[in-house]
């Protein structure tokens, strides 16, 4: 069996021969939510290709009060399947970047609230750049200590036994941080990339980059292979596909918790769900060895 068959069985009672596992709660793939399955999981595809609570709430009459407890009930199932399953994977090529949305306001708005739940949030990514999987990501703030909580997960998310190579910005979080925290067998490079000022531009318009240099930082790194281009598209598919990560509109996150949990939907499905255009019919999941067939987001619950 596999690691994830074992997680979709769980243990088995001897007496009625009913299998639960103790990674979720017993009631059912729901917890104890009164309300019809497959309903519920046409709502999170729905809310997986970038539709709002409320276009939700209007297409299926389901209130958005219980779609939004949906989501935090469906986000902690994903989470705890993404943390069963993806343990000590083999990855030879890794990019790592960081993709900003808000919660509720910007941070100079948050400021004067003094509530640490709102305001700029920063979502890191980890992600192979040969079977597109998402090895881990982090939601927190833009510092070292959440860098190096980030890099903690992907450590114990991939093989460090064998050699690999990292690729990030040049931010200088990850300068220390990624040989500090992968160990010796990483091969870590920077790609850093300086804009042109924007004071003669609109405030939204993209910088110009005007140079883009690398840098060997730790161990040997290939310098053919020292890019983000990868991982910059998977945030281009992130902004694409989750509505709450939209700009310029009033669909940001009005919750932490609601925004940590339907990410934690989206990189489940995306890893073990949606197949990916460039692995031929396969999935993330399936190209990395950790799975023999697309799941259902269903299946993802446990149950």
């Amino acid at each position: 069996d596999t690691r994830i068959d074992r997680f979709l069985e769980g243990d088995k009672c001897k007496n009625c021969g009913v299998r639960w596992s103790d990674e979720h709660h017993n009631e059912g793939p729901l917890g104890d939510m009164r309300v019809d399955l497959d309903k519920a999981m046409m709502v999170v595809n729905m809310l997986l290709e970038g539709i709002s609570i409320r276009a939700c709430e209007r297409l299926t009459n389901m209130n958005r009060d219980t779609i939004d407890r949906l989501i935090l009930e469906v986000g902690e199932r994903c989470q705890n399947f993404i943390d069963y399953n993806i343990v000590d994977v083999r990855c030879e090529d890794i990019q790592i970047d960081e993709i900003w949305p808000f919660v509720g306001m910007k941070a100079k708005q948050a400021k004067k609230q003094d509530d640490p739940q709102v305001g700029d949030s920063w979502t890191f990514i980890g992600v192979d750049r040969e079977t597109k999987l998402v090895v881990s990501h982090w939601v927190g703030s833009r510092t070292s200590n959440d860098a190096e909580r980030f890099l903690s997960n992907v450590k114990r998310a991939i093989d460090t036994t064998q050699r690999f190579q990292v690729s990030t910005d040049g931010w200088n979080g990850y300068t220390y941080g990624v040989p500090f925290a992968l160990g010796s067998n990483v091969d870590f490079g920077q790609l850093v990339k300086k804009y042109a000022s924007q004071q003669e531009t609109t405030h939204y318009s993209p910088a110009q980059i005007i140079s883009a240099e690398k840098f060997a930082r730790f161990g040997d790194p290939d310098f053919d292979k020292i890019c983000t281009s990868h991982i910059e598209s998977l945030n281009q598919t992130v902004r694409m596909q989750l509505r709450r990560f939209t700009r310029l509109t009033n669909a940001h996150s009005k919750s932490l918790d609601h925004h940590i949990a339907m990410q934690a939907i989206f990189f489940a499905h995306y890893n073990f769900c949606r197949l990916h255009s460039s692995l031929k019919k396969k999935t993330p999941a399936m190209a990395a060895g950790i799975a023999d067939r697309p799941l259902k987001l269903v299946e993802l619950l446990g149950e």
